[in-house]
């Protein structure tokens, strides 16, 4: 197979220039393809270059309206809410960003929920720029359905991962955890789909409800909970917050992220922000004497450890992908899509 390299530069432009092809704004598409950057900067690839032509495509078929303008509005003094309009994510979420941060650090605690909404791509990025804001952050956001309830075979709730983001006392964020609801995210499953790789026992059940490593059969089943009813639990908290309390749709009822059948998804985000400063002037010492204890012990790591390492090697070697993907992506550049 063909690859290439690439700067992250490069990947930014090629987003960027394959989601305004498409029909995306500019705002939108910025905002995107920095998040796209992030994915592939911490080697997470099934969220980076790979979800380009899906993003792309669903501009182009109508599932996202890469037009749309966010609409924010305070309700409380401590809620946001953002109306997505069927657009991106992130360009939602980056609009309601400030009021959020302002909100957190005039009452302690905030919370911003995001509807009419779609796929925010890796959640723990969101947490880590709370956490860089100097904010504890909690994040979820929920998924068409992909989990069945235990003991039974049609999925009710999706992935839906939550992630915490913890702030250190340098600007920077001292803890990233961000895990799904699942045994892997949903997308590690689509690329072994893509590429033929068969998946690991466990990880999802067959449409018959029957344990399977075939991917495709996989993708018709559903996958499978973290933790058997424990894992479904956190993914219905996750769904409560991200669904219910945001006023999205729930997953059962949300079209997918792959593929072109239905509208807009419809799902929604929920961010929780905490100013440690209005709580315990001890925060940032207790968060450093618990890493402490965490690292002191041989083969260890913190949560959000492996992407920090990936982050440091990738940033001076660029990335590589195949170049059917890369000629996939470049198509979206021609001015018919506009």
């Amino acid at each position: 197979m063909a690859e290439e390299h690439l700067t992250l530069d490069d990947v930014e432009k090629l987003a960027t220039d394959a989601l305004t092809g498409a029909g995306a704004s500019p705002e939108a598409a910025a905002s995107v393809a920095r998040s796209t950057v992030k994915a592939e900067r911490d080697g997470i690839r099934s969220h980076g270059l790979l979800y380009v032509p899906i993003y792309a495509e669903h501009v182009v078929c109508g599932k996202v309206d890469g037009q749309a303008e966010p609409v924010v509005s305070r309700p409380r003094a401590g809620a946001v809410t953002v109306d997505a309009r069927s657009g991106f994510a992130h360009p939602a979420i980056d609009a309601g960003w400030p009021a959020l941060a302002e909100s957190a650090r005039q009452n302690g605690i905030a919370a911003m929920t995001v509807f009419n909404s779609y796929n925010c791509g890796v959640l723990g990025h969101h947490a880590e720029r709370i956490a860089e804001d100097g904010l504890i952050g909690l994040c979820f956001t929920h998924a068409p359905a992909s989990i069945a309830p235990a003991g039974g075979r049609t999925p009710v709730i999706g992935t839906n991962p939550f992630a915490v983001g913890v702030p250190d006392a340098a600007g920077g964020a001292a803890i990233v955890i961000d895990q799904s609801a699942s045994v892997v995210a949903k997308s590690e499953i689509m690329l072994r789909a893509r590429t033929g790789t068969a998946i690991e026992a466990g990880w999802a059940l067959d449409a018959d409800g029957n344990v399977t490593t075939d991917p495709a059969e996989a993708l018709k089943g559903s996958m499978a909970p973290a933790g058997g009813y424990k894992g479904f639990g956190v993914g219905l908290m996750v769904e409560l917050l991200a669904s219910c309390l945001s006023g999205a749709v729930l997953s059962k009822d949300a079209s997918p992220f792959s593929g072109t059948k239905g509208g807009p998804p419809g799902t929604g985000q929920c961010f929780i922000a905490i100013d440690p400063t209005g709580f315990s002037p001890a925060f940032s010492d207790r968060v450093a004497a618990l890493s402490a204890a965490i690292t002191a012990q041989q083969g260890t790591r913190l949560p959000g450890g492996r992407r920090r390492a990936n982050r440091l090697r990738i940033v001076e070697e660029g990335v590589t992908a195949d170049t059917e993907l890369l000629n996939r992506i470049r198509g979206f550049r021609r001015s018919d899509y506009n």
